[in-house]
């Protein structure tokens, strides 16, 4: 059974890109503004996959404000049964991506902004999934 697809971001434009993406593979998804959300749809256990922002603002985790990178790294350490994977969305750089900052984020996968290569996205998520539902 497929399960949900959560996507971080507050871009509306980028929202509106994701609810159309996904509605023509015929995936489910929950959309929020930001990650303060984030932990009580990772507990409701329907999760499989979480794209998410690098750059959220308005997120804030024991009253810190955090970034894609810090949730990230959050979402592994504090829910490893889970098995979640993570694709963090940035608009900066190939040099930024791999770098040691981006590493820490203990995402699995990193995609650049902006999305002009849908077959990538299909192929990181198919990716992604797969490997999750090995585990």
């Amino acid at each position: 059974m497929l399960g949900k697809i959560l996507i971080v971001e507050d871009d509306t434009f980028l929202q509106d890109f994701y609810r159309l993406f996904f509605s023509k593979i015929g995936r489910e998804i929950i959309i929020l503004e930001d990650g303060n959300k984030i932990i009580q749809e990772i507990e409701k256990g329907e999760i499989n996959l979480i794209i998410m922002d690098i750059s959220l603002r308005n997120t804030y985790l024991n009253n810190n404000k955090v970034d894609g990178i810090k949730l990230s790294r959050y979402i592994k350490i504090n829910f490893p049964s889970f098995n979640i994977p993570i694709l963090l969305v940035t608009a900066y750089s190939n040099q930024m991506m791999n770098s040691e900052y981006l590493k820490d984020s203990l995402a699995d996968d990193i995609l650049v902004k902006p999305i002009v290569d849908y077959n990538q996205l299909i192929e990181k998520i198919n990716k992604l999934v797969f490997v999750q539902n090995e585990r």
